[in-house]
């Protein structure tokens, strides 16, 4: 869903994507939905292993965040928020998401949902969008939501690329 409420960064490196993780991470609080899009490759377990190590060394406890696509899930802690690292990669049909809890977790954690694809039908409303796509060694993002909550964090990501 990219449109004329988006906004675009264009991540130069792996470095730029992980300063770009550190800049949104504060953004995002228990019951946010995350919804990371993109081609394989594209940066989304990058960008969101950044911003999970990033809350958590906030609270001293930095763990090792492996990709979720064998396990489609992982949970972390940063103090007292909860952390769901989802793949939907895998799945099937959109009603195997019910079977990983992911439905209680939509309320009570900051949800990071990587291939969100999958749920076709049953996309969580209110959710912002980080499209990745790869451009030459880096990778553009795409910031894009058609809920208001999100609308201070797309037009302050305007004002990084206009600054």
């Amino acid at each position: 869903m990219v449109g004329s409420d988006d906004a675009t960064l264009l991540l130069s490196d792996p470095l730029a994507t992980e300063a770009a993780a550190r800049w949104l991470a504060p953004w995002f609080g228990a019951g946010d939905i995350v919804l990371l899009s993109g081609p394989i490759g594209a940066g989304k377990t990058h960008l969101a292993r950044a911003l999970i190590q990033h809350r958590q060394a906030a609270h001293g406890a930095i763990e090792d965040v492996p990709s979720p696509s064998y396990t489609l899930v992982q949970e972390y802690h940063a103090g007292d928020l909860e952390i769901w690292h989802v793949d939907l990669y895998r799945l099937a049909d959109p009603d195997e998401a019910a079977e990983l809890g992911l439905d209680a977790a939509l309320d009570t954690a900051l949800c990071l949902i990587e291939w969100p694809e999958r749920l076709v039908g049953a996309l969580p409303p209110g959710a912002l969008t980080l499209m990745l796509a790869p451009q030459g060694a880096g990778r553009v993002l795409t910031l894009s939501s058609d809920a208001p909550r999100w609308a201070p964090l797309i037009t302050a990501a305007r004002e990084r690329v206009d600054a």
